[in-house]
């Protein structure tokens, strides 16, 4: 059995300083590899340097997190890929109950451990926390985060569980079923695409779990801080993406519609706030969705048994949390 465990790298050469060899001495079970989106830092004479052990993929351009994930992978012959950032502390047996469970389960295609914040490690991290979910919008949220709320690891999620998306922070996927599915949708470049890719994965039939006795730490926003505007366009644009290509025939018009309402309503709140630049990018990203609409049809048809999951919260998250006050959603 080989497990890839792959860091995809751009300019990155301070986060591989700081956490490189932490990955390589607690992943004595897999092979660590570095993808490289053509940096033009110092990371690839730093890495021969320090790190000769360490297979390099040195891709042509900078093809953002997806597609710089496809082209490496296509690279790596492997039975279990291990999509891992680069500002990620690992902990030793991070690996081994993972791939125990889904050696167990034929049906299981994808898994993420415990993802805790590395700057303060007693509360869960932003990207992840203890495993993901969407509302009926297509909201994120988390098993221990809710928009910017986090909570505190008090040992509340101790068991394994199904989940809706796993985090491309540090998300274990069995190779073949990473082929079979096209792996990540270039066209997202950055952000919401490995939310994309399980929606997916569970249209497909196969199973996503969040394994409690695997633990990580994450930096974040180590590749765009979250204040930047860039961030904002990504993340609004390829929301709707994800939502046109996966949502069921019979709800996804009325769904989009009214994502693109509580959308003006984001504009709406940077404007009163004098973010023009955020504002902006909103309008950027529903410029770009309906540039896409011909392209995301086509993608659309190609995905059988589009399906509302038991694991999408019904309702809406922004009631829940900005109407509601709610801290947690249990569904």
């Amino acid at each position: 059995m080989e497990i890839a465990v792959a860091i995809l790298n751009w300019n990155g050469k301070s986060w591989l300083e700081k956490f490189l060899s932490n990955v390589v001495e607690n992943s004595p079970m897999a092979t660590v590899y570095v993808i490289d989106n053509a940096s033009t830092d110092e990371s690839i004479s730093f890495l021969k340097q320090e790190f000769p052990q360490v297979p390099i993929i040195q891709l042509d351009k900078n093809y953002g997190f997806a597609e710089g994930y496809n082209q490496g992978l296509a690279q790596i012959q492997a039975d279990y890929f291990v999509l891992l950032n680069s500002d990620v502390q690992v902990t030793p047996h991070w690996i081994t109950p993972i791939i125990e469970k889904m050696e167990s389960n034929p049906n299981l295609a994808v898994c993420m451990p415990k993802l805790k914040s590395f700057h303060n490690p007693e509360y869960f991290e932003y990207a992840g926390a203890a495993g993901g979910f969407i509302d009926t919008f297509g909201y994120p949220f988390c098993h221990g985060r809710l928009f910017n709320s986090i909570e505190k690891d008090e040992k509340q999620y101790e068991e394994d569980c199904e989940i809706f998306w796993a985090s491309g922070a540090a998300l274990f996927v069995k190779a073949n079923i990473y082929k079979e599915l096209g792996g990540l949708d270039k066209d997202f470049f950055a952000h919401m695409e490995e939310i994309d890719f399980c929606w997916r994965v569970k249209n497909a039939g196969y199973s996503l779990q969040y394994i409690h006795n695997a633990e990580v730490f994450h930096v974040g926003g180590g590749s765009l801080p979250k204040e930047n505007p860039f961030k904002t366009f990504l993340n609004f644009r390829n929301n709707l993406f994800m939502l046109h290509k996966n949502l069921p025939d019979d709800c996804y018009k009325r769904i989009i519609f009214k994502r693109r309402l509580l959308d003006a309503v984001s504009w709406l709140n940077f404007v009163a706030h004098f973010d023009f630049k955020n504002a902006k990018e909103i309008l950027h990203a529903h410029k770009e969705y309906r540039k896409a609409i011909p392209d995301l049809e086509q993608k659309r048809t190609a995905i059988p048994n589009k399906t509302f999951h038991a694991e999408i919260y019904p309702k809406s998250i922004v009631w829940a949390y900005f109407v509601k006050h709610a801290q947690r959603i249990d569904f």
